[in-house]
Parts: structure tokens; C-alpha cells; sequence
């Protein structure tokens, strides 16, 4: 057992001097990887350092081409802008010119226009006085210049009639040279200017009067005119104001089938829509009345037969009533009949 003991302890102790030795070598190995792998940490981040260096000097000349490029582009855009810029001004410069020499063309095309009719009216006024000069001059009745088309004074503008009345005006008051002229010359013009307001005067007065006139026989005709429209509305039945409206008066027809006029009065129209099918139910209830009643009148006469010598139902004070032939004795059987029918009845019971 000693001998067993001390074999196995030899054991044991060689074993733990083998784990010493092996843990000391494995503490040596680490410390060298550990160095060896700072060193070889330091060279690599030599070497990233070294490429990032490398890359940012690419990138930076990279980027001053890009910005070298974008100032040539902006270079570029702002000429490009000054050219449109200025063809623009131009194309506006030549716009307006062309618009102004429209313009300027219109304006000498409407003076030529104006001036042609300017002319075409003072040759018109002209040869409208020298004909009521000549009317004077033969002592004829003073009249009116010959008048116009209507239709072309209705189409005339407001601005046109203007025109035309300051050109006759021109014509007919000429300016008066007052410096080449003495007292008497100013007072005779005086005179004749005062002469000549007279004249225009009475010739307002007169057309005043004329229009006055004319007016007054318009309403009298007019007048005439709605009495003899109420005649020939009366003479066909027609309310008398039927013809003088504005339009003509409808044409009743007597049926919308049927392609005649209606001749019924309005009362005979207003009978034909009143009570409807209340007088048709009362027409048919009279003819079944009638009938019924007829019926009635038509019907035997039945009396009462006696008892006791009176009548039953009789008041004293009453009139005997007349007993007819062949009924009294019907009417006592037919009252006998029915006294048996009853007495039968009762004793059934």
C-alpha cells in the first residue's frame, strides 16, 4: 500500500512540473504575438495613412477641376443671358417701331379719310346754300336743304353727326376780319347778325308750331282710329278693345280636332264648364224620381177593414171615408185573412 502511495505521488508531482513548464512557455509565446502583432498594427496604419493621403490629394485636384468646370459653365450661362438680354431689347425696340409706324400709318390713312369727307361735306353745304340763295334770289318759299337718306342719318354716330355739324357751321358763319373794318362797316354787320338771329327765330317758332300741330292730328287720328278698330270688334261679337291692343287678338277655335272658329258667347262657354257631373247626377236622380213616383200612383189601393162598425185608426171629428166597389170587400177578406193567419200563429205558440 506504501508503495502504492508513493508511486502514485512520484506521479503526481511530474505531472504538476509539466503544467509549470507548459503554462511558462505558453506566458513567452503570448507576450511575442502580442509585440508581433503591435508591430505589424503600426505598419498597416502607416500604410492606411499613406493611401488616405494619396486619396485626398486625387480628390482635391478632382475637385478643383469640377469647380473650374462649374465657374466656365456659370461663365457661360451669364454671357449667354447678356445675349438674350440684348436680343430681346432689340426684337422690343423693333416691335415698337413697327407698332408706332402702324400706328403713324393708321393715323395719316384716317386723316386722309377725314379730310376726303371733310371735303365731300363742305362740297355738299356749299352747294346747299347756293341753292337756297338761288331759292331766295327767285322768292321762292323758303324750304329746308333736300333731305338725306334715312337710313344713313339713323346709321350715323353721334360722333359723326358732330363732325358734320361743326363743318356746316364753318361753312356758314365765316370768320369776320374786325381790324379791316370801320364803325359803319361794324355797325352794318351788327345789324345784319341781329337780322339774321330774327329770321332764325321765328323759323324755330314756326317748326315749334308745325310740330305742335302735327301732333295733335297724330292723337286724332289715332283716336279715330280706336273707335272705328271698338265698331268692327262690337259687329263681331269681340270685347270692344279686343282690336286697338298691341297684337291682334287670338282666334278661338272650337276645338283643338276641329279646324273651325268658335261662335259661342262667353256665356254659353261659361255654362258649359259650370256644375259638370253634379247636374248630370241630378238629372238622373229627377228621371228615376218620376219614375219611382209613377210607380207609386200606379200602385192598388188597399182599406182597412171594419171593426165594430169604424174604422181602425179613425179620430172622432175625421171624415167617413167612401167605401169603393169590389175594394172594401177585397180589402175585409184580405183583413180577415190575416186576423186567421195571426190567431193560427198564437196558438202555435
Amino acid at each position: 500500500w506504501h508503495s502504492g502511495r508513493e508511486s502514485s505521488m512520484t506521479v503526481s508531482n511530474e505531472e504538476y512540473y509539466d503544467e509549470e513548464n507548459t503554462s511558462n512557455t505558453s506566458k513567452i509565446s503570448k507576450k511575442g504575438d502580442s509585440a508581433f502583432m503591435k508591430q505589424k498594427a503600426g505598419m498597416q496604419k502607416g500604410e492606411l495613412d499613406e493611401q488616405l493621403r494619396e486619396y485626398i490629394a486625387v480628390w482635391k485636384k478632382q475637385r478643383a477641376k469640377e469647380e473650374e468646370e462649374l465657374q466656365r459653365l456659370k461663365e457661360k450661362q451669364a454671357k449667354r443671358k447678356e445675349i438674350r438680354a440684348e436680343q430681346e431689347k432689340k426684337l422690343a425696340a423693333q416691335k415698337r417701331e413697327e407698332e408706332e409706324r402702324a400706328r403713324q400709318d393708321a393715323g395719316e390713312r384716317r386723316a386722309l379719310e377725314e379730310e376726303a369727307k371733310k371735303r365731300a361735306l363742305e362740297e355738299a353745304e356749299r352747294k346747299r346754300q347756293e341753292m337756297l340763295e338761288a331759292q331766295k334770289g327767285k322768292g321762292g318759299n323758303k324750304q329746308g336743304a333736300p333731305s338725306l337718306d334715312a337710313a344713313k342719318e339713323m346709321n350715323k354716330t353721334k360722333e359723326q353727326l358732330e363732325e358734320e355739324m361743326k363743318i356746316s357751321l364753318n361753312i356758314r358763319i365765316k370768320p369776320l376780319d374786325l381790324e379791316c373794318m370801320d364803325s359803319v362797316e361794324l355797325r352794318s354787320k351788327a345789324k345784319q347778325l341781329w337780322e339774321t338771329i330774327v329770321s332764325l327765330e321765328k323759323d324755330k317758332y314756326d317748326f315749334e308750331q308745325q310740330q305742335l300741330i302735327q301732333q295733335y292730328e297724330l292723337k286724332q287720328l289715332k283716336e279715330k282710329q280706336k273707335m272705328q278698330l271698338r265698331n268692327k270688334a262690337l259687329k263681331k261679337g269681340l270685347d270692344p278693345e279686343a282690336f286697338t291692343g298691341k297684337y291682334p287678338p287670338k282666334i278661338r277655335m272650337f276645338s283643338k280636332y276641329e279646324r273651325r272658329i268658335d261662335i259661342r258667347s262667353y256665356l254659353d262657354r261659361k255654362m258649359l264648364y259650370e256644375g259638370g257631373w253634379e247636374i248630370v247626377r241630378t238629372e238622373n236622380l229627377e228621371i228615376i224620381w218620376k219614375e219611382k213616383y209613377e210607380e207609386w200612383t200606379k200602385r192598388q189601393k188597399i182599406i182597412l177593414p171594419k171593426w165594430f162598425g169604424e174604422r181602425p185608426g179613425k179620430k172622432p171629428g175625421d171624415i167617413e171615408t167612401p167605401e169603393l166597389d169590389g175594394e172594401d170587400a177585397d180589402g175585409t177578406a184580405i183583413g180577415e185573412e190575416e186576423f186567421e193567419e195571426e190567431d193560427e200563429e198564437e196558438e202555435e205558440e
